[in-house]
């Protein structure tokens, strides 16, 4: 299991947080894996600031993004995350950079497939989350009824489905059986 965010910077025209690995040469979403016990939003908001050196505030969770890796599924948890001012920490020793985009260029310009899916369901999500509303509640928008939806989706779950083998698939709805319905757990 590992965390990340969707990471945004400025008011006016936010921008998108992506990271270029080191050893990789890879541009992907800042994340990383969870320590023994460790909340994923913890760890999520951890991993952000080890990759781009922001402190951030954490807000709604977005969705999960699962992959396979060696032959092994990883699934990754992300929250909508805000940065603020200057960096407050240094990279971590696996990131090379970080740039700061506004959407499509920042769908352009991760490398990972799965990334580029999840990143094109979320981000306008998370833009609409930060983005404040320019009229009142009461705007012609909204008495034609055609307001747009803000509420985050629960699961966006994006998949390379050439690598994934049935027995993935299987364990990835495993998965989502359990992290929808927490209450139903095997006890013991």
């Amino acid at each position: 299991m590992a965390a990340g965010g969707i990471v945004l910077r400025g008011n006016i025209r936010p921008r998108f947080a992506v990271v270029r690995l080191r050893r990789e040469k890879a541009w992907v979403l800042p994340k990383g894996k969870l320590y023994p016990r460790e909340h994923p939003r913890d760890a999520a908001k951890r991993e952000v600031l080890e990759e781009t050196g922001h402190d951030v505030t954490v807000h709604e969770f977005l969705g999960s993004v699962s992959y396979v890796v060696e032959g092994k599924l990883k699934i990754v948890q992300f929250w909508l995350m805000r940065a603020a001012g200057a960096p407050v920490h240094e990279l971590n020793d696996d990131v090379k950079a970080v740039k700061w985009l506004p959407l499509r260029q920042a769908i352009d310009t991760l490398t990972r497939p799965h990334e580029k899916v999840f990143l094109t369901h979320v981000g306008p999500i998370a833009l609409r989350a930060v983005q404040k509303p320019r009229r009142s509640t009461g705007s012609a928008r909204k008495r034609r009824g055609r307001s747009a939806p803000n509420a985050p989706v629960e699961h966006v779950i994006a998949f390379d489905y050439e690598k994934t083998r049935p027995n993935v698939v299987r364990a990835l709805s495993n998965w989502i059986g359990r992290a929808t319905h927490p209450a139903v757990r095997k006890a013991g």
